[in-house]
């Protein structure tokens, strides 16, 4: 709610981050199910390996850590950006809730719990509490971050992202 307190919208600068203040949450894995595929799919479906290593994205603290239904062993993180990133169907978390987290720091291994059929990393990011794609903050192919400035912008109980013109 505080994202909003002082007006409908808020800029989010990736352009100003350094290297070391983001990490891309599975450095070298495939998209496999693309944000919006399969009717709606909330996240993207990152897969490498088995128990590879689940990084945090940018800096900031744990609101959740443990097992929550479909997502199986899932992580939420909350940045100072406004962002919140989500990390699911691990075999194991390595942080718990209220833990101040790094951008890429370990916090996870890949897994398949919940409702899942193979081994990867489902990866969502949420303004407000709405799911948005990954793919405004990352080109999913390279990992690399989209350096650039992002509008958020709410209507209603609609938040939009949009790169800013």
């Amino acid at each position: 709610p505080e994202l909003f307190a002082n007006g409908n919208s808020f800029e989010i600068h990736l352009e100003n981050l350094s290297d070391s203040m983001w990490c891309f949450p599975l450095p070298k894995g495939k998209v496999i199910s693309a944000y919006g595929a399969r009717g709606g799919h909330s996240g993207s479906d990152i897969k490498t390996c088995a128990n590879d290593t689940i990084r945090c994205v940018f800096d900031g603290v744990v609101r959740m850590a443990k097992h929550y239904g479909g997502y199986g062993k899932v992580i939420v993180v909350r940045h100072d950006n406004g962002i919140e990133t989500i990390y699911s169907h691990n075999s194991k978390n390595m942080v718990a809730a209220g833990d101040t987290v790094k951008a890429g720091q370990p916090i996870a291994l890949t897994g398949r719990t919940g409702r899942a059929t193979t081994e990867h990393l489902h990866f969502e990011i949420r303004i407000n509490g709405q799911h948005l794609n990954p793919g405004l903050l990352f080109d999913m192919k390279t990992g690399n971050l989209l350096k650039r400035t992002l509008v958020c912008t709410k209507t209603g109980n609609h938040v939009k992202l949009v790169p800013k013109k």
